[in-house]
């Protein structure tokens, strides 16, 4: 069961009247629009960090995980990245990682 937590909000009137004609809910309406700006502005992060990574994921990145999987110690490598485990996937919109039939 989700928790819920009531918040004011100060909206224009013309804003809530575009909210009421397109959703009876305006509680949920809002909350789908805050998830979606959320994720948004999540993604955007990702690009700004993938645009200029921090100097030693950049060097992780280059070397390959493959690389820097076989440059960790017997010890702490030994099960950590199996290849041949993995199973190929592709993100779909709307559904999410789904796995890709090769």
């Amino acid at each position: 069961m989700a928790t819920t937590e009531r918040v004011t909000v100060t909206l224009p009137v013309e804003l809530v009247r575009d909210i009421d004609r397109v959703e009876k809910n305006r509680s949920k309406f809002i909350a789908e629009a805050v998830r979606h700006e959320l994720e948004r502005r999540q993604r955007e992060e990702l690009r700004r960090s993938l645009a200029a990574p921090h100097p030693d994921t950049a060097e992780l990145a280059e070397a390959g995980m493959a690389e820097w999987a076989h440059s960790l110690p017997d010890e702490d490598a030994e099960g950590l990245v199996d290849m041949s485990k993995g199973r190929p996937v592709r993100w779909i919109p709307d559904r999410g990682w789904v796995e890709v039939n090769e």
